[in-house]
């Protein structure tokens, strides 16, 4: 089969129909980690039937934990003469959080009888009330501000907006400044234009959120390692040795709620302490204004307390990947395509059974280009993930396991999370991948064309971000040094709100908003699927180590960038100075250019000679031209990890990429360097060089 028909293959296999169908199944249901078996041994048999018949299970026993029972409620003290206790026993209960999201007869999935409740993995057990202080999103800098304005903190509870940074972070940076508690919840301000403040009506009955939503989640600590807390660094089997998994989980308790539940709380800091308005730009905004909010941050009174209250079962349990592999001529190179399965709802149409639906429409493409004779030149293997949202939990023990194999064969992994919650497609990636991310999306048509016949590359703005963490390629680019890239298409500023890791987050939703004529679904698959077969096809791997070259010396600019925003350029120009490293990187870029031109030049003279079969010693040194040029990119990003790992966080092994240890999700880039700049560490700047 030639690569043009396998092309026409992958652009036309892919069905809206199917798509619907599969997101229906998957979001039919809760799909917790650990308790989706079911729906394991259901994508098996559909990637069997497909044509990929070597598709198994791949099972680890992981520590997780599971929501028993929680409570939040303001409490008043009207009489000072009346002796409390540290849970608030001898207040009046003033305001009752439900912790519930609201049933919708028009959503069905919203009043299941075993939906899953709202709450944070991996949040400590307590029980307590305290004062509160509202601490803006609960960003490093937002603690940093209240600090500097001398706002007490310590035995305070917490409430932060979600947003700006991962909410384990914002969890962490409480603990260590001697906080009690962290209450987290969405605040209308994340949600662009579409707001009841702005006179949209709310989901059900339109495109605005519903305020009883709640964004559930996990409150791991990723910026220090992903995966199960009790085997960092090695696979979670059955039987081996676990590790205390303290400096990785929050030792104070968490909740999430609704900006609902969060009104009468924000309400009664109106007039305590001082406003967001009187901080820096990054308090302004809030999206709660028009419901008498002030956004004072407090503390409460001494007779205003929340009473808290965190129950969780903590287990080892198993959970389930399936894995499916399609054998290429070259065994011992790799192409990995994956999706997370899990959910933290009944629904999860959007994250990640969107991607869900999308893998699986992908695994029946390449599955029609088997039947019709295809055989493919490099080895594909797809993994549907469990366990994600706690910790990146399966994939992270997959890699962990096959580490040596992957190290060997692994050309690239591509990931799709969210396939889809609207129509603005996004990318990151391995600056190698950027190449097979245009060409992929240059192939594709636009679900929202403005011309006809744009492609998504036509439609989209070319910009490429680098990978941090919050999704499964973190194991893969991080620890394995495997090149990495995933793809979306993500809500712009007047979509419909998507209901992020809430109920509302349905297949109703989906079919009524999110992707109503399942367009984006094959759209993604398609590109993720051409882009797999370049990487799969093309003799000359489809690299270009110039643009990481490039792209490595506008890292350093950034950091120099850091260095004046924090006033620490002065330091680095006299103490630390970064000439080592500009002048490696002058060396390198001069070298990726000539190994592209070489790789290029062989890529030429593969397509033009035709080299007969008695001439086999030719054939043979042109295939091992073609290995040594293969392996050099294969082994590119292997290159940059360090065997030590970073600076307080050992497991990430990448010196260019890791979560930012202030963000979580945002990649930082030159992270050791970065990080010791902001602590103007001179020996550490010069040792990251």
């Amino acid at each position: 089969m030639s690569y043009e028909n396998l092309q026409d293959i992958l652009l036309n296999t892919p069905s809206e129909t199917k798509a619907r169908e599969w997101s229906e199944y998957y979001a039919s249901g809760p799909h917790l980690a650990g308790k989706n078996l079911t729906q394991a041994l259901w994508t098996r048999e559909r990637w069997q039937q497909f044509g990929v018949p070597d598709s198994s299970i791949v099972t680890y026993d992981v520590y997780l934990n599971y929501p028993l029972g929680r409570r939040l409620a303001l409490l008043e003290n009207k009489n000072e003469n009346v002796e409390v206790d540290a849970t608030g026993e001898g207040y009046d209960v003033w305001y009752e959080c439900s912790m519930e999201e609201d049933v919708l007869k028009e959503d069905p999935t919203t009043g299941l009888d075993n939906r899953i409740p709202t709450f944070h993995a991996y949040s400590a057990n307590g029980d307590l009330a305290a004062q509160y202080v509202f601490v803006n999103f609960g960003t490093y800098w937002d603690y940093e501000d209240l600090v500097k304005a001398n706002v007490s903190l310590e035995g305070k509870i917490a409430i932060a907006k979600y947003g700006r940074g991962f909410r384990g972070l914002k969890v962490k940076r409480a603990q260590q400044l001697g906080m009690a508690g962290v209450v987290i919840y969405s605040d209308p301000q994340q949600d662009g234009e579409m707001t009841e403040k702005n006179g949209y009506r709310p989901y059900p009955h339109g495109p605005a959120r519903n305020p009883s939503s709640v964004q559930r989640g996990s409150v791991q600590f990723i910026d220090v390692a992903p995966g199960d807390p009790t085997t960092v660094g090695y696979p979670s089997k059955p039987g081996v040795p676990r590790q205390d998994p303290s400096n990785l989980l929050a030792s104070i308790p968490s909740v999430p709620i609704s900006y609902q539940d969060a009104l009468p709380l924000l309400r009664s800091l109106n007039g305590y302490g001082p406003s967001a308005s009187d901080f820096n730009e990054y308090w302004q905004g809030g999206g709660l204004d028009y419901h008498n909010v002030s956004y004072n941050i407090g503390p409460s009174p001494p007779s205003l307390k929340l009473h808290l209250v965190n129950q969780q079962e903590h287990t080892t349990t198993p959970l389930w990947n399936v894995i499916g592999i399609i054998n290429g001529t070259l065994a011992n190179e790799v192409v990995i395509l994956g999706n997370h399965r899990d959910a933290w709802i009944a629904g999860g149409a959007g994250d990640p059974n969107s991607g869900s639906a999308a893998l699986n429409e992908v695994v029946r493409s390449f599955g029609v280009a088997l039947e019709k004779g295809w055989k493919p030149l490099r080895t594909i293997v797809f993994g549907s993930w469990d366990g994600e949202e706690y910790a990146l939990i399966g994939s992270t023990e997959w890699v962990e396991e096959y580490l040596p194999w992957l190290s060997n064969a692994a050309i690239a992994y591509l990931n799709v999370d969210i396939g889809t919650s609207g129509p603005s497609f996004g990318a990151g990636a391995s600056p190698v991948l950027h190449k097979a991310v245009y060409a992929a999306t240059a192939l594709v048509q636009s679900p929202n064309q403005t011309v006809a016949g744009q492609t998504v590359r036509d439609t989209w703005d070319g910009h490429i971000g680098s990978l941090g963490s919050g999704s499964d390629f973190t194991a893969f680019q991080d620890y394995a040094g495997v090149p990495s890239l995933q793809f979306t298409f993500t809500r712009a500023h007047d979509s419909p709100v998507y209901h992020y890791h809430s109920d509302y987050d349905s297949f109703h939703w989906m079919d009524t908003y999110g992707d109503k004529d399942w367009h984006y679904h094959t759209t993604i698959t398609k590109i993720w699927a051409l882009a797999a077969a370049s990487l799969v096809e093309s003799p000359i791997i489809p690299f270009s180590a110039t643009t990481y070259a490039e792209n490595l010396a506008s890292y350093l600019k950034a950091v120099k960038e850091k260095a004046s925003n924090i006033d620490a350029l002065d330091f680095i120009e006299q103490q630390a100075p970064l000439h080592k490293l500009e002048l490696a990187l002058g060396r390198f870029r001069n070298a990726t250019v000539r190994f592209d031109r070489g790789a290029s030049s062989l890529e030429q003279q593969i397509k033009h000679e035709n080299i007969p079969w008695w001439k086999f010693w030719q054939r043979v040194k042109l295939f091992l031209e073609v290995k040594k040029v293969n392996d050099g990119y294969k082994y590119l990003e292997r290159h940059f990890l360090y065997e030590k790992g970073l600076d307080g966080r050992s497991w990430f092994k990448h010196v260019v990429y890791a979560p930012g240890r202030y963000t979580g999700y945002a990649g930082a880039t030159f992270p050791g360097l970065i990080e010791a700049v902001e602590d103007r560490n001179k020996t550490a700047i010069e040792v990251s060089q």
